[in-house]
């Protein structure tokens, strides 16, 4: 079967009307027919409402909530507990090996999600290693583990609402070693280091039915999140599926080819990095920021976000001064006190910005490494 890469089109009508906050969304997208249409259905419903709830500034982490119900072929879908309300299926079939999907969507976002209260938070990758690199051999994607990597950084910095994708780091990490892990964290002004690995890569060969054998390949990824200032790990979690390898068992696969993202291999890595993402902004969304104060002259305080994080010039910013003490088992534990103080964003740049303490005759009792939250303007 031919396979075509999956286009995304999103085409939104908004109306608000006067007695409600809501609005209606219109929104179309395809998936390729890999498997069946049924599995085609599903991923493009996934990719338009993915699509128009970060068009509405919903957060989007709450799809994984809904993703269960699409697998039923209906024509309207009702939620409740969710910023999307309401699903109508417009218009779907097949149109040139893809299955397409026109959507409206009611949508309420609320004003309240963490990734609209709070500065988007730095977030680092490491290289994501083969477990068995033995089993890279069928198609020689050794590389496979660098690959998937780039893969996912780019749909956090693509994707994200609640992250700034810091890139992939070659240094070997994990929580036995946190000393690393913040020293790394410092290094990429980071929150949050993602690490992980690849742990499955094996093929077995479907012979069912009266047709030609069918190769399949297993993708089995651990990923996990840990905390920059503690080195706890604070997300983990596996992730493991099956698709079609179409590629000649003799053949050397180059996996930094559309040739290959663009087979049923590839679509479903990128499905799992998708899906890594959207787990990533349940999970960790709603941490609280940490922005820190990085410089201080006279009255003007520098902090270590800007632009990307979502800053803007007349921010009204509030001060948590960083006490640490030994607890009774010898413990060291970080205290956050609030202060009275007050800053408010003067100029911003692209990852750093420039606030003014208010009160003038209090900027003498704050110290680097301070730290600074969003506060109601």
């Amino acid at each position: 079967m031919k396979t075509l890469l999956a286009r995304l089109t999103l085409i939104v009508s908004l109306s608000v009307a006067p007695w409600t906050h809501a609005a209606w969304y219109e929104v179309s997208a395809s998936s390729p027919i890999l498997e069946s249409q049924q599995a085609a259905r599903v991923r493009a419903l996934e990719a338009a409402t993915f699509d128009a709830m970060r068009f509405a500034g919903a957060d989007v982490g709450s799809l994984q909530q809904l993703k269960r119900f699409y697998s039923q072929a209906k024509t309207g879908y009702q939620f409740s507990g969710n910023a999307v309300r309401e699903v109508q299926v417009l218009e779907e079939g097949t149109q040139g090996g893809n299955y397409v999907v026109n959507l409206r969507l009611d949508i309420y976002p609320s004003a309240n999600a963490c990734h609209k209260t709070q500065y988007k938070k730095g977030m680092v990758l490491t290289r994501f290693p083969i477990v068995s690199p033995q089993q890279a051999a069928l198609g020689g994607i050794y590389q496979f583990g660098d690959d998937f990597s780039v893969l996912l950084n780019r749909e956090i910095k693509q994707h994200a609402q609640s992250f700034v994708g810091r890139g992939i780091a070659n240094v070997d990490v994990s929580p036995n070693a946190p000393r690393t892990v913040a020293m790394l964290a410092e290094d990429k002004d980071a929150q949050f280091v993602i690490t992980g690995a690849i742990t499955d890569l094996s093929a077995t060969t479907d012979a069912s039915g009266f047709g030609e054998a069918q190769n399949n390949r297993q993708l089995a990824v651990n990923v996990q999140a840990m905390d920059s200032e503690s080195g706890e790990v604070i997300f983990q979690r596996r992730y493991r599926d099956v698709a079609q390898w179409p590629f000649e068992r003799h053949s050397q696969v180059d996996t930094q080819t559309a040739r290959f993202w663009q087979s049923p291999y590839g679509q479903m890595a990128r499905r799992m990095s998708r899906n890594i993402l959207l787990d990533l902004e349940s999970s960790l969304s709603c941490r609280a920021s940490k922005p820190e104060i990085v410089a201080l002259k006279d009255n003007i305080a520098q902090i270590n976000v800007g632009r990307i994080n979502g800053v803007k010039q007349g921010d009204q910013l509030n001060l948590w001064h960083i006490a640490s003490f030994t607890d009774d088992l010898g413990i060291v534990r970080t205290q956050r006190r609030k202060s009275g103080i007050t800053l408010t964003v003067a100029r911003v740049y692209e990852s750093s910005a420039e606030a003014v303490v208010q009160p003038n005759n209090l900027s003498g009792s704050i110290q680097i490494g301070d730290i600074v939250t969003k506060g109601v303007n």
